[in-house]
């Protein structure tokens, strides 16, 4: 076990992406503000790699602490911009289980990054697969308060060039500012979300 430096975790090391996207796929100017889209991950050392642990609550038991700390990381990242969408993803090293990195994007870990971008009715969509450094994830978007809204279906995609060691998982959270330039696919309008259930 690697000497812990965060809670009960040890963190190798901490990634903020941010895209600015000022016109679509046809060069068609926004309509509207660009679509800013931000990430946060961490490479964290899994302490259950190469080996079968039934007990997974040592990883799940300090997890709001780390879902805070995203939360602070993505308020710092957005400047003060207000977020629409977001989603979750892990990649984790091929020494690991896949149900290794999904104990760290349960609710306890998400409900601190919730706090922190103005609440979120809807489920955070969510994906992961093990990987090697440089494998290439789509992390999925989606409204934080309605999962109708379609303007919002989205993926950032994302790469780390030393990450995840065999021993690591890397546990990411993205996020955008508002739907897709120029979406005009019909349904649910984020002008006219409910915000009861999270669906609509």
């Amino acid at each position: 076990m690697k000497k812990t430096n965060f809670e009960y975790y040890h963190i190798r090391k901490w990634y903020s992406f941010v895209e600015e996207t000022l016109a679509n796929e046809s060069g068609v100017l926004a309509d509207g503000e660009p679509v800013y889209k931000y990430a946060v991950a961490v490479a964290i050392h899994n302490p259950f790699a190469g080996k079968f642990q039934q007990d997974l609550n040592a990883l799940i038991e300090k997890s709001p602490e780390l879902g805070r700390e995203f939360g602070r990381r993505i308020q710092a990242l957005a400047q003060g911009r207000a977020i629409e969408s977001y989603g979750k993803a892990i990649l984790v090293g091929m020494n690991s289980e896949y149900e290794h990195g999904n104990a760290f994007l349960t609710n306890p870990a998400a409900n601190p990054v919730r706090e922190a971008i103005g609440g979120g009715k809807s489920w955070v969509p969510s994906t992961g697969k093990r990987g090697v450094a440089g494998t290439i994830i789509d992390v999925p978007l989606a409204h934080k308060d309605a999962l109708y809204v379609r303007s919002h279906y989205d993926t950032f995609s994302l790469s780390f060039n030393d990450a995840p060691n065999n021993d690591e998982i890397i546990v990411i959270w993205a996020f955008a500012t508002r739907g897709r330039l120029h979406a005009r696919l019909g349904g649910l309008k984020a002008s006219e979300i409910k915000g009861e259930d999270g669906l609509n």
